[in-house]
């Protein structure tokens, strides 16, 4: 009878570890409650794009339209809708003069255990234009021919003077309590000021000493190309800009270390005032990081990746970092709020059956914070590049929103 008792017992605690970390192993895992899909192929009005790029996964450019696409940051937008902002297009320079610089406005369904069904609707915020010879440098509008091409630039981009993806690498934006947006840029890198329609109200603001091999203004590069402002927060009183570098200046001998630099408004400078972000050394595939969003004025959250995709994504978090909390080497100390590699699905609500889901994108730059416990994710899907999630086929733009098993005002 004692003996009965105790393999009762035991077994009672086994069902109860199995009913608290779940049977796929994700103990203390973020749930998710929501997910919108865009489907890879949704193209918006605009110039024709993609006639510098060659096929991938099964799509043959050039296209007819804008790809909506390489979605690289998120506000909160009017009515409930959220604002995501796309980056240069096509990921260079060099291929991406037809692709026009815009935000779009998302009106997403979000598929949650009560309903919902998980689709997207879109329509064109604002598209990003230089009408009064604001920019200090040449850009494609100004041009006859798409550089090194005998294709004409489109009219559109032309008589609108659009901006490109030739012109600026924007990957991060800010809402300015004066309702004008400030852009960062990974080119020069620059911070680029527009009204709220996206008309350019100044020169691009350059980042003293830091240029990269893009930079229109000749600069000595001691940056990595495609590594400038990936991230940048605005804390919630407004009066300061916080972008991140993505890589580590090739002078500096620790190359695990990212800059914060401090841009106040008023009076459109920087500071000097900076801080510093390590990252992780633990996987092979390089570290880059892919939003940097103010939960308060002090406190961010991080998204830090590794360059895999699929199969080969091993390395896909959320940190939340702290301007008061510095560990002895004066690094900002990590807190890690959520492995997107490893998230709770208890409802199904991607449909996988498994209980767990994941977000295996190249990369993921887009995060934010919804409530104290939720925030939503977007991976930028590099269209038609990436395929993290079905080999060969282009990835979809993903929205998720997970809640978090602990506040973001909670100190660790």
């Amino acid at each position: 009878m004692l003996k009965e008792m105790k393999t009762t017992l035991i077994l009672s605690i086994a069902g109860l570890i199995l009913l608290v970390c779940g049977v796929n192993g994700t103990t203390g895992a973020q749930t998710l409650t929501g997910r919108a899909v865009l489907p890879a192929d949704t193209f918006a009005p605009g110039p024709a794009s993609g006639q510098f790029i060659g096929p991938a996964n099964g799509r043959t450019p050039p296209f007819a339209m804008q790809p909506v696409q390489g979605i690289s940051a998120v506000l909160q937008g009017p009515g409930g809708s959220y604002l995501v902002m796309c980056d240069n297009g096509f990921g260079a320079k060099s291929n991406s003069a037809d692709f026009v610089l815009r935000v779009y406005r998302l009106d997403p369904d979000f598929k949650t255990k009560s309903g919902g069904t998980g689709s997207v609707n879109f329509e064109v915020f604002f598209t990003l234009r230089d009408p009064d010879h604001k920019i200090n440098f040449p850009i494609i509008a100004e041009l006859a021919k798409y550089p090194s091409s005998t294709i004409d630039v489109d009219p559109v981009i032309r008589n609108g003077r659009l901006l490109t993806g030739a012109d600026f690498d924007i990957e991060s934006f800010r809402r300015a309590n004066d309702g004008t947006f400030w852009f960062g840029d990974e080119f020069g890198p620059f911070l680029l000021h527009t009204d709220a329609s996206g008309r350019a109200l100044e020169a691009p603001f350059p980042l003293a000493g830091v240029a990269s091999p893009d930079d229109p203004l000749g600069r000595p590069a001691n940056l990595p190309s495609s590594r400038g402002f990936e991230g940048m927060a605005l804390i919630p009183n407004g009066k300061s800009l916080y972008p991140l570098l993505e890589g580590s200046l090739t002078t500096d001998p620790d190359q695990h270390r990212l800059i914060i630099n401090e841009f106040d408004l008023a009076t459109k400078s920087y500071t000097g005032r900076q801080w510093f972000y390590r990252l992780e050394q633990t996987i092979s595939t390089g570290q880059s990081i892919g939003d940097f969003t103010a939960v308060s004025d002090h406190r961010f959250l991080v998204i830090e990746r590794d360059g895999g995709q699929g199969a080969s994504a091993h390395f896909k978090k959320i940190f939340l970092v702290d301007f008061d909390q510095v560990d002895s080497n004066g690094f900002l100390v990590k807190n890690e709020i959520v492995d997107l590699l490893n998230i709770a699905d208890p409802d199904d609500i991607a449909g996988t059956g498994t209980g767990v889901f994941t977000f295996p994108f190249v990369t993921i730059e887009s995060v934010i914070p919804l409530s104290a416990t939720s925030i939503g994710v977007i991976n930028d899907n590099n269209y038609p590049f990436s395929s993290g999630r079905v080999v060969g086929q282009p990835d979809n733009n993903e929205f998720i929103i997970i809640k978090l098993n602990r506040p973001l005002s909670e100190k660790k």
